[in-house]
Formats: structure tokens, C-alpha cells, sequence
């Protein structure tokens, strides 16, 4: 039997034969016993022709939400990639990359103008490919290739995939072909009525709105004055520790990340979102050091391990203890988030990269500023470590450690 546990789409092709069923990864870290019992009761065998997966009663199936982090967690890959290269490329010097024909300008024409670019088609055709399948990915690649060019941004690649995925959608369920040439239909007819009213769409409709609403959205950015600054990271990093790896801390972490891939300058969201997704682990880390005596022998071992996962900026290392005591820990790593990412906006750190955790900083360059974002983070860790270690109640660990 196979448990497919994710929140993106995934190709299940593999698995034909075998009983699978799906949930989501939240589901199966936070109810683990439950998920079992329902997978070894609910699942059935995967047709290899259908290539579909039972799933948990009352929702599991696709929507524009999944759809969208299927295409995030595609162009994630890109987006690192590309990050760190132009950080390299700063190594020479924040300049180096202008002289032609240097190690610094190849790095730069790698990163900033290859993986960069790459990115909202990507993006896109991923959308498109999670909603209509195989025949969606061309005709999503190529409306998020016009975004780009039409500067309409990651807003135009996320509508141009939506637009390109269910136009290839209707087309694949509404248009009735003879059997003959049916065949012809997934590579041959919905890619290209797909990709022609998706690039007129783009081209003729939706473009100059969305570039528009993009050059908005950054002017806003770039003229924010010190106190909307400091409100956004606040709100950012709340949205961050909610959740744990939910819809909200996605919805803020696609936002963070859409914006590092506008440019090769660095995001100060970005390194806001990221500081506060390390804290939650790194906090419950130091709060089962702090007041070892609250916690379990279990519990100090998960809290060890979650201050390791907290520094590679996995937030989902948390995860076990707010499960087992959501009232007190999601208010705590709530205030700590919100306070580590008011404090990076404030020190105006900007990151290269959306993932990669303290490990970032070696690279010269990735972070605008290294000791204010590592204030940042000490404070945010500390308020969660110290104000959870003060509020959790050990009598019932206590007594479970005894026996």
C-alpha cells in the first residue's frame, strides 16, 4: 500500500498496480495513527489507465490552491538555483558582474538572465500541467513566457497558468473528435488551441492590466516608508508561524518568493518570511532546553531535533508541539514570527535565496546584512523559546517521566 501525503500534485504512474491513497501532508503529521487506520480501510488499486487515487472523504480533491503550489513548488528549484548563482556572482565584488567575459558576468548570465527567466513559465506551465495534465504545459509555459515579456510578472504567469490549464481542460472534455484522430488530440489540438487563446489572452487582454497591477504592487514596495515596512514583515511573519506549512504560511511564502523572482536585487520580504519560518522550530528547540523539566524525554528529543530543522528553515519541525498544545504554541510562535519579521523589514535585509535556512549566510553576499537578519532571528527564537517554556504546563510530562 502507498500513502501519498502532499499538498502539490504529484504523477502517480508508478504506483499502478498498488493500493494508494491520498492525504495531506499536514493530515499525515498531525493525525499519523488516523491517516493509517483511514489509508489501510479506504484505499483502493491505482488503474493505470484512470491513474486515480482514492482520497480522504470531504475534500481532498484539486483546487486553484493546489493547483498554485504545485506550480510554486516547480519553480522553487529555479528560483534557489538562480538566487545563489547571482550571490556567487557578487563574491567578486557587488559589481563584477558588468566586466564581459569574467567568471562574475557568467555566473550573473546564468542565474539572473537564464534561471530567472525561467521562472514564471515555469511557474505557469505547472499550474496549467495541475489542472489539464500533460496537454496544459506547453500552452502554460508559453503564457508565462509572454508575462515575462510583457512585464506582467509572477501575477501574470499565476493568471496565464490558470488561464492555459482550463482552457486546455474544456478543451479536452467539450470538443468531440472522430476516433480516428482522436490520437492527435493530447499533443497535437489542445496544445495548439490552448497555447493560441492563451497567447492572445495574454497579448491582447490581460497583459498591460496585469503589468500594471505588478509595477503597482512594486512601486508600493520600493516607497514604503519605515512603519508600513516593519507592518508588513509583522503580518508576514505571523502568517508564517499560523500554520506551519498550511495554506497561510503558503499563501505568504508564494508572495515573498513571486517577488525575489521580479529581479536579481534581493527581496526584503523574502528575508522576512524566511526569518520568521525558522523561529517556530528553532524556539520550541530552546524552550525544551530552557525548561527541560515541562518537557518528556520524547518531547526534549523532538525539540532537539527541531532546532536543527529551525536553522535549514524547515518550520513543519514545530509541527509535534503545537499538534499536542495548539492554544498555547501557535499564539507564541505567532508573536515571535511577527516580531522577526517587523525586525528584518526594519534592518531592511534583503535575501538572493527562498530557502536554505542560516546555511544562506555563507555565501558572501546572499543576505544584505548578516548580523541585524541574525538578530532578527535570535530575538524572534527567544520570545518563542522563553514564552512557551513559561507558559506550557509540565505536570502531565512531569508525571509521564516519573512512571
Amino acid at each position: 500500500m502507498v500513502i501519498l501525503a502532499c499538498d502539490i500534485e504529484v504523477n502517480p504512474e508508478r504506483f499502478s498496480g498498488k493500493r494508494v491513497w491520498r492525504t495531506s501532508t499536514g493530515a499525515a503529521l498531525k493525525t499519523p495513527a488516523d491517516t493509517v487506520q483511514a489509508a489501510l480501510a479506504e484505499a483502493q488499486v491505482l488503474d493505470a489507465g484512470k491513474q486515480q487515487a482514492s482520497s480522504p472523504a470531504g475534500g481532498e480533491s484539486r483546487g486553484p490552491y493546489k493547483h498554485l503550489l504545485t506550480g510554486v513548488s516547480f519553480m522553487l528549484p529555479m528560483v534557489v538555483a538562480g538566487g545563489l548563482l547571482i550571490a556567487l556572482s557578487f563574491v567578486f565584488g557587488i559589481e563584477a558582474f558588468q566586466e564581459p567575459g569574467t567568471l562574475p558576468a557568467a555566473l550573473m548570465q546564468i542565474g539572473g538572465g537564464t534561471a530567472f527567466k525561467l521562472m514564471i513559465p515555469l511557474l505557469a506551465g505547472y499550474i496549467a500541467w495541475s489542472i489539464a495534465d500533460r496537454p496544459g504545459l506547453a500552452p502554460g509555459m508559453i503564457g508565462g513566457y509572454l508575462a515575462g515579456e510583457l512585464g506582467a510578472g509572477f501575477l501574470g504567469g499565476i493568471v496565464a497558468g490558470f488561464l492555459a490549464g482550463y482552457v486546455a481542460r474544456f478543451i479536452s472534455r467539450k470538443l468531440p473528435l472522430p476516433e480516428s484522430i482522436e490520437s492527435l488530440k493530447p499533443i497535437l489540438i489542445i496544445p495548439l488551441l490552448a497555447s493560441l487563446v492563451t497567447g492572445l489572452g495574454m497579448i491582447y487582454v490581460l497583459g498591460e492590466p496585469m503589468a500594471a497591477i505588478m509595477d503597482a504592487l512594486t512601486g508600493f514596495l520600493e516607497s514604503m516608508g519605515t512603519t508600513n515596512a516593519i507592518l508588513l514583515g509583522g503580518v508576514l511573519g505571523a502568517m508564517m508561524c499560523f500554520d506551519l506549512g498550511g495554506p497561510v504560511n503558503k499563501a505568504a511564502y508564494t508572495f515573498g518568493v513571486g517577488l525575489l523572482s521580479e529581479g536579481s536585487g534581493g527581496s526584503a520580504p523574502m528575508a522576512a518570511i524566511m526569518a520568521a519560518g525558522m523561529v517556530p522550530a528553532i524556539g520550541m528547540g530552546v524552550a525544551s532546553f530552557v525548561a527541560r523539566r515541562k518537557f518528556a524525554e520524547a518531547e526534549r528529543q523532538a525539540g532537539r531535533a527541531s532546532f536543527v530543522l529551525g536553522l535549514c528553515f524547515i518550520s513543519e519541525g514545530a509541527i509535534p508541539f503545537m499538534a499536542k498544545d495548539p492554544l498555547r504554541v501557535i499564539p507564541v510562535c505567532m508573536l515571535g514570527g511577527a516580531i522577526t519579521g517587523a525586525l528584518s523589514m526594519l534592518f531592511t535585509v534583503k535575501l538572493m535565496a527562498p530557502h536554505g535556512g542560516l546555511f544562506v549566510l555563507a555565501i558572501p553576499n546572499a543576505v544584505s546584512v548578516v548580523l541585524p537578519y541574525l538578530i532578527a532571528i535570535t530575538i524572534g527564537s527567544l520570545v518563542i523559546g522563553l514564552g512557551y517554556a513559561l507558559l506550557k504546563d509540565g505536570k502531565a510530562e512531569v508525571a509521564a517521566s516519573a512512571a
